[in-house]
């Protein structure tokens, strides 16, 4: 045997050992793990109601809130090197900031009078 095979068959050791290895972990947690099965966890459940027939149904405030989220997780993401860069860009890039955290303060101000914030 070559030293180039030698070493695709340490690697095909090495990625044997591995799933022995999580196959054994996963094999002693099924068998020392308690097992009582119940109905009420098998119900579907999502975002803190039950399911109504076949399909749960979930609020549209939790889509609302992610799309809000993600909006101003972006923000912070534009601003981050914004602020790190700022003394090079001078002030065009301060006016372009402001017009920009201006629009999604807009965008807030909006979803709040729409009363999208609101839980109940």
């Amino acid at each position: 045997m070559t030293e180039y095979y030698r070493n695709y068959l340490a690697v095909a050791l090495f990625i044997g050992a591995a799933l022995l290895m999580a196959g054994g972990m996963l094999g002693l947690g099924r068998l020392i793990r308690p097992n009582r099965p119940q109905p009420q966890k098998y119900i579907t459940y999502e975002a803190g109601s039950d399911p109504i027939g076949g399909w749960g149904q979930s609020n549209i405030r939790y889509y609302v809130y992610a799309l809000l989220f993600v909006m101003f997780d972006v923000e912070a993401v534009f601003i981050f090197p914004w602020a790190v860069r700022l003394e090079f860009l001078g002030w065009f890039a301060v006016i372009e900031m402001i017009v920009f955290v201006l629009i999604l303060t807009l965008g807030l101000a909006y979803a709040w009078r729409k009363g999208v914030l609101r839980w109940a």
